[in-house]
């Protein structure tokens, strides 16, 4: 079965907003891991407007599972993750402005650059993960950097407004995973995933884990935390069980 990674960068957004405790993050990887999470994710970006240095060191603290580390392809950024010492670190790109990711690495345009980050993540034998659009030469050039995983970007899906958008961002992921998996890559996939737009992509048998982290946060408004981590974690499961059968 695929993994579920959730991310809990949002209850961050939340508290920031007050500039309080409320709501914590800490407690909140405590429950979505109580609840069926096969992993934590969080994102410390560089202007620090949710997820903050002193989560990352109690996450882990109290991580039993797995604690993804999404950051920049920066050297200070490195020096933290080599501080922490995350199970895994997920490069990728950041903007000030943007209010979220909006698309993958330049692994191409960047592989110089890139390369001497992953190295020095290996260096204190931490995994890396590479987010990236679902492009061949993207692809590749992750696997020649060294990088042991990727995860797909599945905006273009998540936010396609028509079915000729859906179906062509579909099979962009598609045949992603399956150019990626005969690399020997890892697949991972997450951005804008949903209760409802999960399913297909648990359909793509090379993708072992998702990471969603706004549907969940904003179902838990409503249901609570560890119905909204459940009910996914449930999609996520039989998914590919129907499909395997």
């Amino acid at each position: 079965m695929p993994r579920l990674g959730v991310n809990i960068d949002h209850v961050a957004t939340l508290r920031q907003a007050r500039g309080g405790q409320e709501p914590d993050p800490i407690a909140a990887a405590v429950l979505a891991q109580l609840h069926g999470a096969d992993g934590i994710v969080v994102h410390l970006r560089e202007d620090r407007r949710h997820i903050q240095d002193r989560d990352v060191r109690l996450l882990r603290e109290i991580v039993s599972t797995s604690l993804n580390l999404e950051m920049a392809a920066d050297e200070t950024m490195v020096a933290i993750a080599q501080q922490i010492r995350p199970d895994k670190v997920t490069l990728v790109p950041e903007r000030r402005q943007e209010l979220t990711t909006e698309g993958g690495l330049a692994v191409v345009e960047r592989r110089d650059w890139l390369q001497g980050i992953i190295d020095a993540l290996h260096a204190s034998h931490i995994p890396v993960s590479l987010f990236v659009d679902p492009d061949v030469r993207h692809i590749e050039a992750a696997h020649a950097l060294g990088a042991e995983a990727i995860e797909l970007h599945t905006g273009h899906y998540a936010n396609a407004a028509d079915s000729q958008t859906v179906e062509s961002a579909f099979q962009a992921l598609v045949e992603g995973a399956q150019c990626a998996h005969k690399l020997g890559l890892e697949v991972n996939a997450g951005h804008g995933l949903n209760y409802q737009n999960i399913k297909r992509i648990i359909g793509i048998s090379e993708i072992v884990e998702v990471n969603i982290g706004h549907s969940i946060v904003a179902r838990a408004v409503l249901v609570g935390l560890g119905q909204a981590v459940r009910e996914m974690k449930t999609l996520v499961d039989s998914g590919r069980r129907h499909d395997e059968t």
